[in-house]
């Protein structure tokens, strides 16, 4: 029991360093009262540019299969069945996107949990992460549209999740269940966007 609660707040704490918010301090602002308000990534790369954008997304990505992975490693470490392997993994990838979403030192407003919910996607299903992946390209590029891309590629996660468990001709059920949790997290983060894409309001990647 003491690993699922390490885990747990491993995750918390991994999830909750607001990479989003130190860049922009370090740049001289504060990244919550610039564009969106948003700390994440896509944020910080409209208003501080592509270094900066693409550095918090690759820390925000690292967060998720960092949490996991450590999580695994102290499975491993302590000689527990498979079965707490994925419980364990999965619990701290739970808890490293609560912490994204919800920091506590910024007062429990983060991020949209994208990135650092495809980092722990890599590191319990790497397989079904580059599905997802690929659907997130393929309509961003089609539409420009971040969230858009987002959303979308929210709700192939646990069908992604299916064909690789189905693929592997396995019973990771709990695989499956998580990715749809995961994916109405998502969904529930992005509601002002999704609202914003029908007024036709959202901002684009559109080149002028």
């Amino acid at each position: 029991m003491i690993y699922y609660v390490l885990a747990a707040i491993l995750g918390y704490l991994i999830g909750s360093v607001p990479a989003g918010y130190i860049v922009g301090r370090c740049a001289g602002i504060d990244i919550r009262r610039e564009g969106s308000g948003n700390i994440g990534a896509t944020n910080v790369l409209r208003v501080l540019g592509k270094p900066r954008g693409y550095g918090v997304f690759l820390f925000d990505f690292l967060k998720g299969v960092a949490a996991v992975r450590l999580a695994i490693w102290m499975v491993d470490h302590a000689h527990l069945t498979a079965l707490s392997h994925d419980v364990i993994g999965v619990i701290a990838g739970v808890l490293c996107v609560l912490g994204h979403t919800y920091p506590v030192w910024l007062g429990f407003k983060g991020g949209k949990g994208v990135a650092t919910s495809a980092g722990v996607l890599f590191g319990l299903m790497p397989v079904a992460a580059l599905l997802v992946m690929m659907v997130w390209l393929v309509v961003f590029q089609t539409t420009k549209y971040v969230s858009l891309a987002s959303v979308i590629s929210a709700f192939a996660l646990p069908a992604a999740a299916w064909a690789v468990m189905t693929w592997r001709q396995t019973h990771e059920m709990l695989l499956v269940y998580f990715s749809a949790g995961l994916t109405a997290v998502i969904v529930w983060r992005h509601r002002t966007n999704i609202a914003r894409l029908r007024q036709g309001t959202e901002p684009s990647f559109r080149r002028k």
